[in-house]
């Protein structure tokens, strides 16, 4: 395949074709981004790249299940051939099952680690290898303010978001003096699919605005930042000690 030459930054993004991932691939392309989309569902990634309307020697669109580590790296290393460098990977690709310990299906909670842990740990692993041959690199972490208290009926998805935050605090270390970049960043409640069955969802942003900020904070270079900052930078925290008779009654 042949290497594409640009002064453009580059970024790669799973979990594209919807969601987060999908107002972020349109925010960035605004700002003249070269987009590597990956998810599991590649016509829905064929009709946004027709949105996008970005030239080919612009845009890598690859059908990717985060689950299959040897995928990740083969789709990962394909795209940084494609653009010649990956200048940023945002490991964005998740799903949000809920429901109460012992009553939510097994099988749920088996897909919501393998997507959101395992899934999420093989595209760092690759970013890192492929970071490190090309000698720099900046590393985006979705993960989420339910990362902050394990809530009601929300144990796995909460569970996820801990470990994508505690991986991502290790690599942060990891790469301290390095040419590596580790941003963790985690939403609240923004009005995507996965969270529009949720009963109740205080401080809802729209998409577009949730792309924009999280677009922002990435250009910005942030190590970690809840998206918005405002109110969840002290709502997330201070849910974090409430008492568990007071946190037993959001059911």
């Amino acid at each position: 395949m042949q290497t594409q030459i640009s002064n453009a930054k580059s970024v790669f993004i799973t979990g594209a074709s919807s969601g987060l991932g999908r107002q972020m691939a349109i925010e960035f392309a605004k700002r003249g981004y070269r987009l590597a989309l990956t998810a599991r569902r590649l016509d829905v990634l064929q009709e946004l790249q027709a949105e996008l309307g970005l030239p080919e020697s612009k845009l890598f669109v690859a059908a990717l299940d985060v689950t299959d580590e040897v995928a990740v790296t083969r789709v990962l290393s394909e795209a940084q051939a494609f653009f010649g460098v990956l200048d940023i990977v945002i490991a964005n690709a998740g799903i949000g099952h809920h429901g109460r310990v012992g009553k939510l299906a097994f099988s749920k909670v088996r897909d919501t680690v393998n997507t959101n842990v395992i899934g999420f740990m093989a595209t760092v692993d690759a970013a890192v290898h492929c970071f490190a041959a090309q000698g720099h690199g900046h590393l985006v972490g979705i993960s989420s303010v339910a990362a902050f208290r394990g809530m009601p009926a929300g144990g796995v998805y909460g569970a996820s978001k801990s470990a994508v935050t505690a991986y991502l605090q290790a690599l942060r270390a990891e790469a301290r003096g390095s040419n590596m970049l580790v941003t963790t960043l985690s939403p609240g409640f923004i009005d995507t699919p996965i969270n529009r069955g949720a009963k109740s969802r205080p401080f809802v942003i729209p998409v577009e605005k949730g792309g924009r900020l999280l677009v922002d904070l990435i250009e910005k270079r942030v190590e970690c930042a809840t998206v918005p900052r405002w109110p969840w930078a002290l709502v997330a925290r201070l849910i974090a000690v409430l008492p568990t008779a007071v946190i037993a009654r959001f059911q």
